[in-house]
């Protein structure tokens, strides 16, 4: 063979080559480019799964309503109400102490220099309970030249006491009276006619002690002038209990001398520390409901007065005392007694109520009202509770930090709901009961 003609032929076959290699290679390309483009959808199984899967969304417009047979609602004995607006005022619970008001602890002492002497049925020892007028010594007088001149100066200045006390009764008498009169007529307050009562109590306790002391010293100075001077009788001057007894029959005793203390506790004085702060929030002129610490909520509790008591405070905790009067005659406070006082506040204005026994809690906390849309049908209503006091629960208009315009939540006003058997209607609607 020509050597030419060998260069033609290997060249010819490399040029075949190569485009049997360009060729092959735009095939590749041009499969795997369609296996991109193409590619086959993915089943369902081979989705990874979601997070959760809901089967059906529910809004909260769309919950289930309650339908009842006449029969079913006879047997539940559903009761239903109006959603009402009115003012209903918050309170609030503190701590109060139990005290003795002013006043109605009275210390006896001796009216003039002698011998302590047992009277017939024996001294009564402390803590026991006294009538007024009932005896706790008998005193017997010591008859010298110095006793004569104490008991003339005594006798002067029990008369001048007595002349005082009056004065002070009277003009407490008046106040009184023109309290009450302003109050009457409506220019005054409930707070003035309370403070002049006290006064008045006072006023008139001071002369009633005054005036059996004049008593005394009358008759005992004038049985001195005589020659014969009996034992004067000590009587308690009210009715209570014996607190201190602080002398002993056979005890010589000088004039002015404490002899015993009788404590009133018909009526007692319930001291509340309030914090400062809390003093222009709370109503201090309406009456307070005091019980015991431990009282469970919706029991009914005795109401207690304000009343006007000397000013004192805290300062080291923050507190000033206000004090309310509250009846003790079964004797079952005692002085030191720790309660619960729930004072009312001053933030009462008209809102949504509805009573407390027509709500219910979901497991989740939430508060709902069933709304009756239908004769026998009703619907669950969310509503958001902001306080209660008593049997009344006040509704918030909408949450905290609600967007603009956001519409009241729950029922409006006028709407009937349920507030008896309300438990056994979610339970029929949760499936809980048949």
């Amino acid at each position: 063979m020509d050597p030419r003609e060998g260069q033609t032929v290997s060249r010819l076959q490399g040029i075949a080559t190569a485009a049997l290699t360009l060729a092959l290679a735009a095939a590749v390309g041009a499969g795997a480019w369609w296996l991109v483009t193409n590619k086959p959808a993915a089943t369902k199984a081979d989705k990874p799964p979601g997070p959760a899967t809901v089967a059906k969304v529910v809004k909260e417009d769309d919950l289930n309503t309650v339908a009842l047979t006449e029969e079913a609602e006879k047997r539940l004995g559903l009761a239903l109400a109006p959603v009402e607006t009115k003012a209903v005022r918050r309170v609030r619970v503190y701590g109060g102490e139990v005290t003795v008001p002013v006043g109605q602890t009275i210390l006896v002492a001796a009216p003039l220099g002698g011998t302590l002497k047992a009277p017939a049925g024996g001294v009564p020892k402390a803590g026991s309970v006294v009538k007024a007028g009932q005896p706790v010594f008998q005193l017997a007088p010591l008859l010298t030249p110095d006793g004569r001149a104490t008991l003339s100066a005594a006798l002067a200045e029990a008369n001048g006491q007595v002349n005082t006390a009056k004065a002070s009764f009277d003009l407490t008498d008046i106040a009184v009276k023109r309290a009450e009169r302003v109050l009457k007529e409506g220019a005054g307050s409930q707070r003035l006619v309370d403070e002049a009562r006290a006064a008045f109590d006072v006023a008139k306790r001071t002369l009633d002690a005054a005036a059996a002391r004049q008593v005394i010293l009358n008759k005992v100075v004038g049985d001195a002038e005589g020659g014969t001077v009996a034992p004067v009788p000590i009587d308690a001057p009210q009715g209570g209990i014996l607190r201190v007894v602080s002398a002993l029959p056979g005890q010589t005793v000088p004039s002015g001398s404490a002899l015993f203390e009788v404590i009133d506790l018909s009526t007692l004085w319930v001291r509340v520390p309030l914090p400062v702060g809390d003093l222009d929030g709370t109503d201090r002129n309406e009456p307070a409901q005091v019980g015991k610490l431990s009282a469970p909520p919706g029991v009914r509790l005795p109401a207690a007065n304000p009343v006007a008591a000397p000013p004192s405070a805290n300062p080291l905790a923050a507190t000033v005392d206000v004090f309310y009067e509250l009846p003790n005659a079964d004797g079952k406070l005692t002085p030191g007694q720790r309660l619960g006082v729930t004072v009312p506040l001053t933030d009462a204005k008209a809102s949504r109520t509805v009573p407390w026994s027509a709500v219910v809690w979901d497991t989740d906390g939430g508060t709902w009202v069933y709304e009756r849309i239908a004769p026998r049908t009703y619907k669950r209503r969310r509503v958001l509770v902001a306080y209660t006091s008593g049997a009344d629960a006040v509704l918030a208009d909408v949450p905290p930090n609600a967007p603009p315009n956001t519409p009241p939540a729950g029922p409006s006003v006028g709407a009937v709901i349920v507030t008896k058997g309300v438990q056994e209607l979610f339970g029929a609607e949760t499936g809980f009961i048949k």
